[in-house]
């Protein structure tokens, strides 16, 4: 089952990290709502809007998929010239079933 698991993600394509993401990822943490101790959470959602991404899935919901935290790093990320993409969780993408 691994070695079918990493064959799978083989075939994934990674994203682009251009000097734009560390500099989305700074704004999110100096004039946005993530902590100081949240870089990682800021890089993913920096990666995911300047990638053009629809969706960032996640099981983060301290940072990441919180709705508090929506409305302003829409808004950061839009004053960036970039699109957030839509914040969930896996479950909520696929819907209840």
């Amino acid at each position: 089952m691994a070695k079918q698991r990493l064959e799978l993600i083989a075939k994934i394509p990674l994203l682009d990290i251009p000097r734009e993401v560390d500099d989305l990822a700074e704004r999110l943490i100096t004039i946005g709502p993530l902590p100081k101790k949240a870089e990682t959470d800021a890089a993913h959602i920096a990666i995911a809007a300047v990638n053009s991404m629809d969706y960032l899935l996640t099981w983060n919901c301290r940072h990441i998929a919180n709705a508090e935290m929506q409305a302003p790093i829409r808004e950061i990320c839009r004053k960036a010239g970039f699109k957030m993409p839509i914040i969930c969780t896996p479950e909520e993408l696929l819907g209840s079933r």
